[in-house]
């Protein structure tokens, strides 16, 4: 896991206050339903922290959310993509 999804996985963790190992993520590690188990509401949340934490604003009518929220890898490259420099 590259430093950017270690960090993105963390900031899932501490939001959602999941109980969630971090040791058993990869960057593989699909955020929906299996792996860590978020549901829509928990995605809103996430991207909200996001936006606070990294200033990248992901909205909920955007087409590519399917493939954004894919993975931790897709969340984590679309952050770094996206975010302001």
């Amino acid at each position: 896991m590259s430093p950017a999804e270690n960090d993105l996985a963390r900031l899932i963790i501490e939001t959602l206050n999941l109980d969630f190992d971090i040791a058993l993520a990869t960057g593989d590690t699909p955020l929906y339903k299996e792996g860590f188990g978020l549901d829509s509401i928990d995605i809103l949340e996430v991207a909200l922290a996001i936006s606070q934490h990294h200033g990248v604003k992901l909205r909920s009518d955007d087409e590519n959310n399917v493939v954004i929220f894919s993975s931790l890898r897709a969340l984590a490259s679309y952050i770094e993509e996206k975010r302001p420099r």
